[in-house]
């Protein structure tokens, strides 16, 4: 077809690119990267770091993530730039290279899920930055994978934070410990540079770009838009927002669970089972630390405290404590991690937990949405309603869906089920007021028998029958327990026959998503190719509704997000998209 690589390089149409092949090139290579780093061949992982950071494949497949798969394409750096034509990608493809003087990132307050009036800071570099950060990260991720602590969850593919709450729990399920729930004081912005850097221990290409990334400095745009440039310079953190940064963040904590393991080997008894008493979970810059020994904990959090210190870190006093999941110490008893609330109760007669002899009868740890969560979703339930008042029925069904769908597929593998109901009685509350204040003049009764029908035996169901749409209910999600991964596998191990069908038992799978995986046994309908941890999928229609396509299996695929894109340009050929002028200068910083 083509007479060389170089001439099918230059001469290739964007769409045209065999995505198939270069995804199966670019992956081998991340493959014998964490083998090579796996067995501690440094030379081996440098040598094909360097070839994956040149390679053309590695740098068509970051730009691809960047412009067409993440759930920020749409959000502009200092460059302005959001979205590229597929004449403007091969040029952004041609301009990657290493070495690139940084541009200044944007900053963008978002409010802070948590906190009452409290803003993150985001910086959001430029399309050029951020197709070179994932391409570096492409090559640095593969090794620090087969390193990473096996109770590290957060910002790595195949974890989760279900993996983490299933790891608390089989950490406490024999026997109630002390708990440090500990959170790091602004972590992203205080990173040491140096020590990061330093902790890296990468080839001097990647290490001055990364460096140019870290003091690249930020522009405030909430400022600039009265006209006062802003710039500050970063001498220390990493940016949030950018595509390496939570890869650059697991990094810079990697060694806390060893700190704490190294300790356990110094106390009495045997060192095998003192390593296997002490756990350290970490979820970004969320950990929790248990033992059954209160002055262990309490020697822990001075350990920990003390190495944070030398990479520029510290706890967050306000959200740091000791606790017991059986026992109240402190008046705390159980506590809550990523949103879910962890707690042991007494189970015997009389709920002592104890006997005469005073030996511990029983107890059964269960695993709960917290509170603060629950009331969180009702909020932004009755926010919804209350902005949607004058809507049709239907309308305001299809905005609340998603919302309950979401929410109640993140709880669906503890103890949620009278969490759930809970939270359908609030929600039939905010809905009656909604009807009511639709028909004024109109009985309760009558609102009532409007907007609810009887479906089956279910006679309180909030239905637009004309429309053939109903509410959901969070109590009719059903309640699956969540497997945890595997000890210290990765994605990158090549094991696709488990890696595929863990994601189709992920608690946060819709359900056509699930059935779709399993019947295409892991792989997209469009290239063939296996699904990835993280990848967009999208479920297609193989006959449009349009033209007479049912929601039936059989007329559904579950597609890539950019072979769903490139399925859909392929069946509208008549739309052209627009493009940039060739000699447009990507990188202009």
């Amino acid at each position: 077809m083509y007479t060389s690589k170089t001439s099918f390089k230059t001469t290739v149409e964007w769409n045209a690119i065999p995505w198939r092949k270069l995804e199966r090139k670019v992956f081998k290579l991340q493959k014998r990267i964490y083998k090579a780093s796996q067995r501690g061949d440094v030379k081996t992982v440098k040598k094909l770091q360097k070839t994956l950071v040149h390679s053309w494949s590695a740098k068509c497949l970051a730009v691809r993530k960047v412009t067409q798969e993440n759930r920020g394409k749409k959000t502009a750096g200092v460059d302005g730039l959001k979205s590229l034509s597929p004449k403007a990608r091969l040029i952004l493809v041609k301009s990657l290279r290493l070495g690139s003087k940084a541009a200044p990132t944007r900053r963008v307050w978002i409010p802070k899920p948590d906190s009452e009036g409290e803003k993150r800071p985001l910086s959001i570099p430029t399309i050029y930055d951020r197709a070179l950060q994932t391409l570096v990260k492409i090559a640095l991720e593969p090794e620090w994978e087969a390193r990473f602590e096996g109770n590290s969850f957060g910002f790595r593919p195949g974890r989760s934070a279900h993996d983490a709450i299933e790891a608390i729990f089989l950490t406490i399920r024999f026997k109630p410990k002390y708990v440090l729930d500990a959170d790091i004081a602004r972590c992203f912005d205080r990173i040491n540079h140096n020590a990061l850097l330093s902790k890296l221990n990468t080839f001097p290409t990647i290490r001055r770009q990364i460096r140019e990334w870290l003091r690249a400095g930020v522009i405030d745009f909430a400022a600039y838009s009265n006209r006062q440039k802003t710039y500050s310079r970063t001498s220390e953190g990493a940016p949030q927002g950018g595509c390496i940064s939570p890869l650059l963040a697991n990094i810079a904590l990697h060694g806390m669970e060893n700190q704490i393991k190294q300790f356990a080997l110094t106390l009495p008894g045997s060192k095998t089972a003192n390593r296997q008493a002490i756990s350290l979970i970490r979820f970004a810059d969320d950990f929790v630390i248990l033992h059954e020994n209160l002055t262990v904990v309490q020697r822990c959090q001075q350990i920990i405290a003390e190495w944070l210190s030398g990479i520029g870190l510290e706890l967050k006093p306000s959200k740091t404590r000791i606790s017991h999941t059986l026992n109240k110490h402190e008046d705390n008893v159980g506590f809550d991690f990523l949103g879910f609330t962890i707690r042991q109760f007494a189970v015997g007669k009389g709920h002592s937990g104890k006997n005469r002899g005073g030996i511990l009868l029983g107890f059964k740890t269960i695993i709960t949405p917290s509170k603060a969560k629950l009331n969180a979703h009702t909020y932004q339930i009755g926010k919804v309603i209350e902005s949607h008042k004058s809507v049709p029925q239907f309308d305001l069904i299809a905005h609340l869906n998603p919302i309950i769908r979401g929410w109640t597929s993140y709880y669906a593998s503890v103890v949620s089920k009278r969490i759930f109901n809970k939270a359908d009685s609030i929600l039939f509350s905010q809905l009656k007021a909604w009807a009511e204040h639709r028909h004024p003049n109109k009985s309760s009764q009558w609102s009532c028998q409007k907007y609810w029908q009887t479906i089956g035996s279910d006679n309180w169901v909030f239905t637009s029958i004309n429309r053939g749409i109903r509410l959901l209910k969070h109590r009719e999600t059903p309640i699956v327990r969540h497997t945890k991964v595997q000890g210290s596998r990765s994605p990158f191990d090549g094991d696709w026959v488990y890696w595929s069908s863990r994601m189709g038992k992920h608690p946060e799978a819709p359900t056509r998503v699930a059935t779709l995986l399993k019947m295409q046994k892991g792989k997209c309908a469009h290239c063939g190719l296996f699904f990835h941890d993280g990848d967009l999928m999208e479920i297609d229609h193989k006959t449009p509704r349009s033209k007479g396509g049912k929601d039936s299996y059989d007329n559904l695929q579950l597609l890539h997000g950019h072979c769903h894109d490139a399925k859909t340009a392929a069946d509208n050929v008549a739309i052209k998209v627009p493009e940039i002028d060739e000699d447009y200068h990507l990188n202009p910083f």
